[in-house]
């Protein structure tokens, strides 16, 4: 559960206990406790995290996760941008990179957000790769400078394959994704 679901749990119990009278109380002071052990336990583990086999690949930026309990999780990667399979130059070449990384193989991913498709975003290791890094070292993903940190070490990772004119970086004008989908 996340941190912030535990919370609003929390506050939901109090609510409740408190419109509810003092019997209220006695009777849920045990849960009360016990949400609030869950929610200061999600805040002291930081960042929710995902482990499973990975079993799907949509792009290369994006996979489905299935975990231990049979449950689906889709997953951006985080801070990178990879070309559109869908049509943009290198866009097939990153699914397939991203496909030969972590295709049927163990995943871990250490979640930053959720997006506005209710994809879970975050840093992906594939049999203890880092998936993000590679993807962009390989020049099959530029660093999303729009959700990137200004420290990420990703920047420098570009930097390294565009001089190496890796991947896309041997096209003359590579278009990044954000101003193709723009275009389309």
């Amino acid at each position: 559960m996340y941190a912030f679901d535990c919370i609003r749990a929390v506050r939901r119990m109090w609510l409740i206990t408190w419109l509810r009278g003092p019997t209220a109380l006695k009777i849920d002071r045990y849960i009360l406790i016990l949400l609030t052990f869950f929610s200061l336990n999600a805040f002291a583990n930081g960042n929710p995290q995902i482990t499973g086999t990975v079993v799907g690949v949509a792009d290369g930026d994006t996979l489905t996760v299935l975990d231990s309990s049979k449950r689906e999780h889709r997953v951006r990667l985080a801070e990178i941008d990879a070309p559109e399979s869908s049509g943009q130059a290198f866009g097939n070449r990153a699914k397939q990179a991203l496909s030969r990384l972590c295709y049927r193989k163990l995943a871990k991913v250490i979640v930053h957000t959720k997006d506005r498709y209710g994809r879970n975003v975050g840093a992906v290791t594939c049999d203890g790769v880092n998936a993000n890094e590679k993807m962009v070292e390989s020049g099959l993903a530029w660093v999303y400078t729009q959700y990137a940190a200004a420290n990420s070490p990703l920047f420098r990772l570009e930097q390294q394959a565009r001089l190496a004119k890796r991947g896309l970086w041997r096209d003359a004008n590579p278009v990044p994704p954000w101003e193709w989908r723009k275009r389309r």
